[in-house]
């Protein structure tokens, strides 16, 4: 399906507020292939904001370009108005900006403690601040593995200390990389809730997720891409009351 000015619904309102994370006409590359053409969105203090789309849509390259993972050839990353567009991912965290890659990429020789004592940053002054032991709250299972090195962690159980260690450098927006992909039912339902939890302790998350069901449950606002554009921009409710729009860019 060819991307037609009749197809693009036009953005709506996500929420109200100032925005932490502006997102403004950004490209990337991969070699000749240009992936982002011109993504713009923005995400609220406290919002979670799902990226959806098919498999090819640019939905993960916008996450590694915001972090500086995929260097953007154009457009702005804006958080709370400095641009971190073009700067090396170790900056962009600091900056406070976190990542949780799809791969997890967990230390595999470290133990579930020392991974997470990995993740320690000092706190932003305007952030929520955490603790490992608020991190075993999260995820009771990490505490009783914090010994276990974290190559013989389960893939559920490594995504969640990805996902802890993300948390641990005080993050004002976490970017989080399809984190179900691969888990079991049970497992899915605990990640979920994690996310609902850091939403509602303040923090700001962007989610790439293919499972439709879990980005709306826990979604603010989403944006629909297709083709390195966003086709849409809105609420779920308003994604769900588009059944050509599902069917246009998001069947199988």
């Amino acid at each position: 399906m060819s991307l037609s000015s009749q197809s693009i619904v036009p953005a709506s309102r996500i929420a109200a507020g100032s925005s932490l994370l502006q997102i403004r006409d950004l490209h990337a590359h991969y070699g000749k292939s240009h992936i982002l053409q011109g993504v713009s969105f923005d995400v609220g203090h406290g919002e979670v904001i799902s990226l959806l789309g098919r498999n090819g849509s640019g939905r993960s390259t916008t996450a590694r370009a915001i972090m500086g993972l995929v260097p953007p050839s154009a457009g702005q990353v804006l958080l709370n108005g400095q641009d971190l567009a073009g700067a090396r991912p170790y900056a962009v965290c600091r900056a406070g900006i976190a990542f949780v890659p799809e791969e997890r990429e967990v230390f595999a020789n470290l133990s579930v403690d020392e991974n997470l004592q990995m993740g320690m940053q000092p706190r932003h002054p305007d952030a929520p601040e955490w603790s490992i032991e608020q991190m075993f709250d999260f995820f009771p299972r990490l505490k009783e593995r914090r010994n276990t090195r974290a190559g013989n962690l389960s893939g559920g159980e490594q995504q969640m200390l990805t996902i802890c260690r993300s948390l641990l450098g005080n993050p004002k927006v976490i970017l989080i990389d399809e984190p179900t992909e691969g888990l079991a039912p049970k497992i899915v339902t605990v990640v979920g809730e994690a996310i609902q939890e850091i939403h509602r302790r303040g923090v700001s998350v962007v989610l790439v997720e293919q499972k439709l069901t879990i980005a709306l449950k826990i979604s603010t606002g989403v944006c629909l891409l297709g083709h390195g554009h966003i086709v849409f921009r809105g609420t779920p409710d308003e994604l769900t009351a588009n059944p050509q729009l599902l069917k246009d860019w998001l069947a199988v």
